[in-house]
């Protein structure tokens, strides 16, 4: 009796064993964790939900088709609030469920505080808009799929030594930022200042201090200058060119790419009619590609996709890509370094040796009837 009781004991147990096996032999590989870090609330909101939304559009494109290898992809958003505590905590809560990579952030400033706690964790970072040179010449983990600053500034600051039609301007830009706005003056500066021209007013503003604006713009506008450069988010530089316009109805605005958004358009209405901006897309790229995808974007969201949405999906790509030729044993980084041309939504996407975007599309635009009609 006793060994009857054992022997169905032994048979018991094997047979839990196996349907052990069994089950978790079923069970679904574990998802590929990617995190997105941008602002996604406040005054950068538009920059962070458009890139947020680009994003999600990738992922569901990938697990439609079957998610990479068999494994789908799972997407946490983090909203960093543009402050630094609410970045360095969403980092640490991305290091914590052991994402693969994150996608993010949108701003020069978070970049600063997320990418060191991204090098140290070993963590690729894909950013769609950090542009700050401070990021620059390092062969790290954080890759960019965006032009830098020196690109940009530089090409407007060039665009109007050129023209030769502005010699007195006056510069605006913001303090909360500083890691994007006063590298871009730095550059935009050093293409400008030429001859005769020079920049003979530059002003920090901090929009969380409350109504500034007025302020700032009738302290600029007293040394009379020609134009003024605005160096801020969109709502700031929406808001700073209506009492620009409130005060002084013909003097030249330019802004530079980070408030050339459709929000700035929204927002600034009629004060924006006739600034210029540096752009870093195409709106009016006729590509099927591209097309495809804002119809996509349009549909889903019901507003364009601008520029922080176009290159949020190329960073997506960027991730998706590598994630699919990374060979057993090779790390993401690593797969990216090795990384052939891809085609991004406009451009090819590739990388040099410090993980920075070998082309950029930035170009010099007009805002005219309410849209960026682009000038060269």
């Amino acid at each position: 009796m006793q060994r009857m009781q054992k022997f169905n004991c032994l048979i018991m147990l094997s047979l839990c064993s196996f349907f052990s096996v069994f089950l978790v032999g079923c069970h679904p590989p574990e998802p590929i964790k990617i995190g997105f870090i941008g602002g996604t609330t406040g005054r950068v909101a538009d920059l962070g939900i458009s890139g947020r939304d680009a994003i999600q559009l990738a992922v569901e494109e990938v697990n439609l088709e079957g998610g990479i290898n068999g494994r789908t992809l799972q997407l946490i958003i983090k909203n960093d609030q543009q402050n630094e505590e609410k970045a360095r905590q969403a980092v640490a809560e991305l290091i914590e469920e052991q994402v693969e990579v994150v996608v993010g952030p949108m701003t020069s400033d978070m970049a600063m505080v997320i990418v060191p706690e991204l090098n140290r964790a070993k963590i690729v970072c894909v950013s769609p808009t950090v542009s700050t040179e401070k990021l620059s010449g390092k062969n790290d983990y954080f890759f960019r799929v965006t032009a830098t600053t020196k690109n940009n500034a530089s090409q407007s600051g060039a665009y109007h030594a050129r023209t030769g039609k502005i010699h007195r301007l006056a510069v605006l830009y913001d303090l909360n930022n500083q890691a994007y706005s006063t590298n871009w003056l730095k550059y935009f500066r050093q293409e400008f200042e030429q001859k005769d021209r020079q920049i003979i007013i530059s002003l920090g503003f901090d929009a969380t201090a409350g109504d500034v604006f007025s302020e700032a713009v009738n302290q600029v506008l007293a040394v009379n200058p020609e134009g003024i450069l605005v160096i801020g988010n969109s709502m700031d530089s929406a808001l700073i060119c209506q009492q620009i316009r409130k005060a002084n109805t013909h003097v030249y605005i330019t802004l530079a790419d980070w408030g050339a958004t459709e929000r700035l358009l929204e927002l600034g209405g009629k004060s924006v009619e006739g600034a210029t901006a540096i752009q870093v897309f195409d709106r009016a790229d006729p590509s099927s590609y591209f097309q495809q995808f804002r119809e996509t974007y349009l549909e889903r969201f019901q507003e364009e996709p601008g520029f922080g949405g176009v290159l949020a999906y190329d960073a997506a790509k960027v991730v998706v890509h590598a994630l699919k030729i990374r060979k057993k044993g090779q790390s993401l980084k690593e797969a990216i370094d090795q990384m052939a041309e891809i085609q991004g939504l406009q451009m090819p996407i590739s990388f040099d040796e410090y993980g920075e975007r070998k082309k950029s599309n930035s170009r010099m635009s007009i805002i005219s009837g309410s849209h960026f009609v682009v000038l060269e």
